[in-house]
């Protein structure tokens, strides 16, 4: 068949066309995948990332517990917790967001999900949170409950190996070089079940808590081993000052008063950690922590409530009891009855022992950007933005 010119010119054209459509989709398929190859090229994997690895307990537990074999009093997957942000129970044993919500949005961080849940070990660019409700530095804790400080290194370590699975050896050192570690533990070690524990009695309380401080200080030096340099610490607040305390003194006879003993042996805890971590900084080149003093901002909220914008700071907007104190919230512990308060913002405490959503964002804030008399030698915000 003999080609008319008119019928040559549509063919050329339709070839063109044919040939620009499959460059276009390759260059759409190409974008697609140009991520993925970078995360797997050390060279073009960027270095400017500061991603935010957690370890602790229920202070900043974003539900990690919900993974684990335990039981509902390690647990906050149940109403009411979560109804003032997310609408639903997280695990978050709060009304809300806990104080590492607040830390990764002012880091312009996507919230970091708990390091158990399906699927999130391959999403570990940003960081990850392993922290465990009733976790305490020592693995004597409430044992097979919770996953203890050692047990949440080891998590680390795995997501390092994953790291540089996905993105290569230069690319994981990058993040974890580059990352802040925060550490908001050992309040479990001190609380009553604890202390009721063998191993507590089998030392006087100045070698216990030297016991528990020198696990965390343990546990920095290991993450320093491996490339970590910038840490965030909070140390303990007045522990004897909770709601289950005011109200175990109210019920022992008293007026309900703080907890003199816990209270003491939080002092102590802070003593020794502000020291070791004093000398971690002499011993290990480019060592840089913030030290949040969450003892001396939780005593100035008790004093002066109406300037951190609470109207209550002895009991609790969740439980039973005198002062909320009983841990009842939610029905806990097979109390199905419990009261609520209508208005959490007001409050200081949700439950017997754990911050609103209110006071974690007071708390957060300070500790992101607070003076150098509240968090130092640096806050947060100047160990995300430090390069060394």
């Amino acid at each position: 068949m003999k080609m008319t010119k008119e019928y040559r010119i549509k063919l050329k054209l339709a070839n063109s066309c044919s040939q620009l459509c499959l460059v276009v989709v390759l260059v759409v398929l190409a974008s697609l995948t140009i991520p993925a190859d970078c995360f797997h090229h050390d060279d073009h994997y960027p270095e400017a990332i500061a991603a935010l690895f957690v370890f602790g307990d229920s202070l900043i537990d974003p539900g990690n517990n919900n993974y684990i074999n335990t039981s509902t009093g390690f647990q906050a997957n149940f109403p009411p917790y979560g109804e003032s942000f997310f609408k639903y129970p997280s695990g978050r044993f709060c009304d809300g967001r806990v104080i590492t919500d607040f830390i990764a949005e002012y880091a312009k961080l996507p919230f970091i999900p708990p390091y158990l849940q399906i699927g999130y070990q391959y999403q570990l660019a940003y960081g990850a949170n392993f922290a465990s409700a009733g976790a305490g530095a020592l693995v004597e804790t409430y044992p097979g409950s919770v996953v203890d400080l050692k047990t949440q290194l080891w998590h680390f370590n795995e997501a390092e190996k994953l790291l540089i699975s996905n993105i290569g050896r230069r690319g994981a050192e990058r993040i974890v070089s580059n990352s802040v570690y925060l550490f908001s533990i050992g309040a479990n070690d001190y609380f009553s079940d604890s202390r009721k524990s063998n191993i507590f009695k089998s030392f006087t309380p100045e070698d216990y808590v030297a016991m528990v401080v020198g696990n965390i200080t343990a546990a920095l030096e290991e993450i320093y081993k491996k490339g970590g340099r910038k840490f965030g610490v909070v140390n303990m607040p007045p522990l004897g000052c909770a709601p289950v305390y005011r109200a175990a003194d109210l019920a022992a006879g008293g007026t309900g008063e703080c907890n003199g003993q816990m209270t003491a042996l939080a002092k102590l805890h802070n003593v020794l950690l502000s020291k070791g971590l004093e000398h971690l900084q002499k011993q290990l080149k480019s060592f840089r922590y913030s030290y949040f003093d969450f003892f001396a901002v939780f005593v100035d909220l008790f004093d002066n409530p109406s300037k951190y914008g609470f109207k209550e700071v002895k009991s609790a907007c969740c439980g039973s009891g005198p002062f909320r104190g009983t841990n009842s919230c939610g029905g806990r512990w097979g109390i199905k009855e419990y009261e609520l308060c209508g208005n959490p913002q007001d409050y200081s405490f949700f439950d017997s022992v754990h911050p609103t959503q209110a006071a974690n964002q007071q708390f957060a804030e300070l500790i992101w950007a607070g003076p150098s008399n509240v968090t130092g030698p640096y806050n947060l915000k100047s160990l995300f933005q430090l390069s060394l």
